[in-house]
This record gives C-alpha cells, structure tokens and sequence, in this order.
C-alpha cells in the first residue's frame, strides 16, 4: 500500500510523533494507519527505556480538582525547559492529576500501572513513554499529592 502524506498527517495527528518516525511506522504496517499507530506505541516503551538514565533538570506542576472537594498536584518532570514550557506537556502533567484525584494512587509505580481513565487501553507509564516518543526527552512524575475534603 501507498504511503501518502494524507496517511502520515493522520498518524501524526493521532500520535504527535515527528513526520519522520511516521513514516518509518507505516512503511513498517505496510500503509495501515492503526496498525502504525500500534507500532509507535511500541516503539515508545523502547525509546522511553533508551532515555531512563538520563537526568531529570526541569518539570511543570500539573493540578486538577473536581468539585471543590477532591484535588491533586503533580509533578511532571521533564529534561529542559524547552519541554517543560509546551502547552502538550502541560496537559500532560493535568491529566496526570486528574488520574491521581479520581484513583488515589498510593505511590508512583502504583500510578504508572493503573488504566488511563479516559483510555482504559492505556497505562499511565504507556502516557509517560508516549511523552518521551513525542518530545524526545525523559519524563517522569516525581511527585504527586491529592487532598480530599471528604
């Protein structure tokens, strides 16, 4: 099948990955879009592996509260200021915070392997090494707090 650049604008839009890397995932699936798809989220846990040592300078607080009664902090830490500074990262570190008020992890490998609640597909760690895809740079949740009225 054909690789049009229609197909990698899709991809792109779907994942946020550069044109290059979408590209490279539809040669692989052969032109299929989810298929595509599902080879950058591969892709992602290895990038993210490839990047886990590298150390953590900068980072945004992501906050979220619902209903004046349960809300979170989290911080989401990045590599540069560059990243930490982009209006997608910064949506990033809310959702995080909206995950940590409406689940109320314990710690934080206890986040990273609960279901996305708005893509119970998903795993917070599967965000996370989507965000190191995306961004190319480590990023990790270095701390979170949810207070509760209740």
């Amino acid at each position: 099948m054909e690789i049009t650049t229609d197909s990698i604008k899709q991809l792109r839009e779907m994942t946020g990955v550069s044109v290059m890397q979408c590209r490279k995932a539809l040669e692989e699936a052969k032109g299929d879009v989810e298929k595509a798809a599902l080879v950058l989220r591969k892709h992602s846990g290895a990038s993210a592996r490839k990047k886990a040592d590298r150390e953590l300078k900068a980072g945004i607080v992501g906050s979220y509260v619902h209903d004046g009664t349960v809300g979170a902090m989290v911080l989401l830490s990045c590599e540069t200021d560059f990243v930490a500074k982009n209006p997608e990262f910064a949506a990033l570190a809310k959702e995080f915070a909206m995950q940590v008020a409406a689940m109320d992890p314990e710690n934080e490998e206890e986040l990273l392997e609960q279901p996305f609640i708005k893509d119970a597909g998903k795993t917070m760690r599967n965000l996370l090494e989507e965000a190191t895809q995306k961004f190319g740079e480590r990023a990790d949740v270095s701390r979170f707090e949810r207070l509760s009225a209740r």
